[in-house]
């Protein structure tokens, strides 16, 4: 006869446990009866579901007993396995996905807690508004537009058809005779048809000097003429002054805009923007702003500070992982600009080498130099600034989601002993970036014939100098301040914020 507590009822098939349930009389269950096992027998963990063993008489002797045993039932087809209720773990705020699987760590980072947001917001709103404060006082309004004093004239494309050396005559000036003077520098004539401009489709003729510093132009060179405003008839309102190479660098920006693409996808698109919004704020703010003759280096902080605040919350998204980036950019830049303006000033740095000479005479009045000089150490060092900042922030979140446990102090070891890996590439970095921008200087100064501390003391040498030393000391406090100020947030984050978006993938049975 069947048994009435081991069918199935509407709700779906019972489970079958090892404790065998005794029915009453009445049909309801009385209180489990746990099965003692035997003297010596080992005590088999229960891993699921088990088979009743079934009543009446015992299995013969000598015959091992193998554990509880199915009931021979009429119509039961063997043991029926209910699937075990999946736990439900203590959900965080916002709610974390829970599930059985196998954690890996895919999509974005996860947001913050409440407590960390406020207290990101209560450290990077100030420097936020002041930023924005800082920009709004020093722009120019209502300034004219700064021009140069010194007629630098409208560019006019041309395409070179020919060109021809010879003497260096005068406009309507003929040779007469093959007597020529040995000393005499030559000259290139040059046949060119305007391409735009108040003389296009127009022949031109000029003639260039051929001096070590000038450009060597041959036919079919696309060529870029300054126009002075005269008679568009007259070679002499034409100077002939550079090539074009606007197909080039368009072809170069595609090529790199692609590879980032490629790579980075959606983030390396908000890349590309952020990079084409700082060229905005240069164009848009700081140049202006300095034309205008206010402060350079107040101006590059201000202007710095609002490149980093949309490069990297728009690259890197709205996190407390970024904002520990923003933290420890912002403390490192203002420490770059504090070490060099001390240093400049020690060095006795003026900041007037030829182009920096040649600006001041085109606008005509005076100018901050050595802040001119104390803002580019500021731009140049914040791209390098962010990478650092940014690594270091999410080694040391990758460490709390790896182990939740850690304090923020073995949390600030593990990431420093990081940073130290990447700080020397870093400076490496660096310093070849500024020598490279410097090598016509250095190669000058190679050659001049002075000593070597001598050499190093010229101005040009020293400001490099300053600009690489003082970025960095810099970069190399970057790492520790990013750091700690990456473990002391990321500490007071829950585990459950950590995990929140990892991607959940369910076992196989």
């Amino acid at each position: 006869m069947d048994r009435p507590d081991l069918d199935d009822d509407e709700t779906g098939p019972i489970r079958r446990i090892t404790d065998e349930v005794s029915p009453s009389p009445g049909g309801t269950p009385r209180k489990p009866v746990r099965r003692t096992p035997p003297d010596g027998a080992r005590r088999r963990t229960d891993t699921g579901p088990q088979r009743v063993p079934a009543p009446g008489p015992q299995r013969a002797a000598g015959r091992q007993d193998t554990g509880p045993q199915r009931p021979a039932r009429r119509g039961d087809t063997g043991p029926q396995r209910v699937p075990a209720k999946p736990r439900t773990a203590k959900k965080p705020e916002p709610p974390a996905e829970t599930g059985h699987g196998h954690g890996h760590g895919h999509g974005p980072a996860a947001p913050a807690s409440k407590r960390v947001r406020l207290l990101l917001i209560w450290l990077l709103a100030p420097l936020a508004v002041a930023t924005v404060a800082g920009m709004i006082v020093l722009y120019p309004w209502g300034k004219p537009d700064p021009t140069s004093v010194v007629p630098q004239g409208t560019p006019v494309a041309a395409n070179i058809t020919a060109t021809t050396t010879g003497p260096c005559l005068a406009q309507g000036q003929v040779q007469v005779g093959d007597q020529t003077d040995p000393n005499a520098k030559p000259c290139l004539t040059t046949d060119l048809t305007m391409t735009d401009g108040p003389a296009s489709g127009k022949q031109l003729k000029l003639t260039v000097p051929i001096e070590p510093s000038t450009p060597r132009f041959s036919a079919g060179d696309a060529v870029v003429l300054a126009y002075n405003g005269g008679n568009a008839g007259d070679p002499a309102s034409f100077q002939l002054v550079d090539f074009q190479r606007g197909t080039p660098l368009l072809v170069l920006a595609a090529l790199f805009a692609v590879a980032v693409l490629v790579l980075g996808r959606w983030q390396g698109l908000a890349a590309l923007v952020a990079l084409g919004l700082s060229f905005l704020v240069i164009a848009l703010f700081i140049l202006p702003a300095i034309l205008a003759g206010e402060n350079p280096l107040v101006v590059a902080i201000a202007g710095s500070g609002a490149i980093m605040f949309i490069a990297l919350y728009l690259t890197h998204g709205l996190t407390a992982r970024t904002s520990a980036a923003v933290l420890g950019t912002l403390a490192s830049l203002a420490l770059i600009g504090v070490l060099s303006a001390i240093f400049s000033a020690a060095a006795s740095l003026t900041g007037l080498d030829d182009s920096t000479s040649t600006l001041i005479g085109s606008l005509g009045h005076g100018i901050d130099s050595r802040g001119l000089l104390l803002a580019g150490v500021v731009i140049g060092a914040l791209g390098v600034l962010d990478d650092v900042t940014v690594t270091q922030t999410s080694a040391v979140w990758e460490l709390r989601r790896a182990n939740p446990d850690l304090s923020w102090q073995e949390l600030y070891r593990s990431g420093l002993r990081i940073g130290r890996d990447h700080v020397g590439s870093a400076v490496n970095t660096l310093v070849m970036a500024y020598a490279g921008a410097a090598l016509p200087v250095l190669l000058y100064s190679s050659i001049s014939g002075v000593g070597l501390g001598a050499l190093l003391g010229s101005e040009e040498i020293a400001q490099e100098i300053i600009r690489t030393l003082a970025g960095s000391v810099g970069i190399v406090a970057a790492v520790p301040v990013t750091t700690v100020l990456a473990a002391l947030i990321a500490s007071r984050e829950p585990a459950g914020y950590l995990s929140s978006t990892t991607k959940v993938v369910p076992s196989h049975p």
